[in-house]
């Protein structure tokens, strides 16, 4: 497969984690593109006018990169630690609205700041890797420990708590869950992942603008949790891998390939309407694979 294209399914993969965090806590957040587009201004602003992270020329050092990742998470986090507590106040449909509003604000903020470029964004951002194959090694590092954080999660007190608020945040404030700190903290969590995915993507994409956060991408985010499902954290990764392939899949097609791609995200829902990962389907997987360990040991040695 194309490494770019790989890439570009990783990074998928962690926006989808990020929408898939405050629904943990059955929080309808849609704030990830936003987060992501702030993330991505800090890496391009530091790369391109601060001598220390721009490095020589069209190459910057590695360790700059992690450096804006922190920063752009940082203030991403920031960012939504100060709105998190009135915007949270919000539930289902409404806190949807009021988190496209708050990506649609930044956008146009991105678009008239004298510092953003405008329009036509920041264009020459310096290159970390040689190679898309070093992108790819690193976000997929990323990848993997956010996968691993998600997982500890569902072990964790936290985790625990987030899961109460998503089946009854009533019954959770009864049992004595500070159910408006837990969302704050799934809310800050996501913005912060969003903020490091938009730093990485800047210096892959080796130009931003406003664009990276908008209503569309609102919504394409949110159709990877959907198709994936959102109760476990393997289903968002699915869905921001498949989804985020297809439509350089289905290009031989041409035109049709929209429309395609538009079926899959229609016709999902109807067929899964849980996501493809479920209680159920992981529950058969891990006997099926249980049952070929099984069959393994009992086979007959060789003499």
């Amino acid at each position: 497969m194309d490494a770019a294209l790989l890439e570009q399914m990783l990074l998928g993969a962690l926006l989808a984690l990020s929408v898939y965090l405050p629904l943990r806590c059955g929080q309808l957040s849609l704030a990830t593109p936003g987060f992501y587009a702030v993330g991505g201004y800090v890496a391009a602003l530091l790369s391109t006018g601060v001598p220390a992270f721009a490095g020589s020329g069209a190459t910057s050092p590695l360790p700059a990169l992690v450096a804006e990742m922190v920063l752009g998470g940082m203030l991403a986090g920031l960012i939504a630690l100060a709105i998190g507590g009135p915007v949270l106040r919000l539930r289902g449909i409404y806190l949807a609205i009021a988190t496209i509003a708050l990506v649609e604000i930044l956008r146009v903020l991105n678009l008239n700041l004298p510092f953003t470029g405008g329009a036509m964004g920041i264009f020459g951002i310096p290159q970390p890797f040689a190679h898309a194959r070093g992108y790819v090694l690193f976000t997929l590092a990323l990848l993997a420990l956010a996968c691993w954080l998600c997982q500890r999660l569902e072990a964790l007190r936290l985790g625990r708590a987030m899961a109460a608020i998503r089946d009854d945040e009533l019954a959770a404030a009864s049992l004595g869950i500070d159910t408006p700190r837990t969302k704050l903290i799934a809310f800050v969590a996501s913005a912060v992942l969003a903020g490091l995915t938009g730093a990485l993507a800047a210096h892959f994409f080796n130009s931003w603008n406003a664009r990276a956060g908008s209503f569309d991408a609102s919504i394409t985010t949110l159709a990877f949790v959907v198709f994936g499902g959102s109760r476990f954290w393997l289903g968002p990764v699915l869905g921001g891998l498949a989804l985020t392939a297809l439509p350089e899949l289905l290009r031989p097609v041409g035109d049709l390939r929209l429309i395609l791609f538009g079926a899959v995200i229609l016709l999902g829902p109807l067929f899964f309407p849980q996501g493809l990962v479920t209680a159920e389907r992981l529950r058969w997987l891990a006997a099926l694979l249980g049952r070929g360990r099984h069959r393994d040991r009992q086979a007959p040695q060789a003499p």
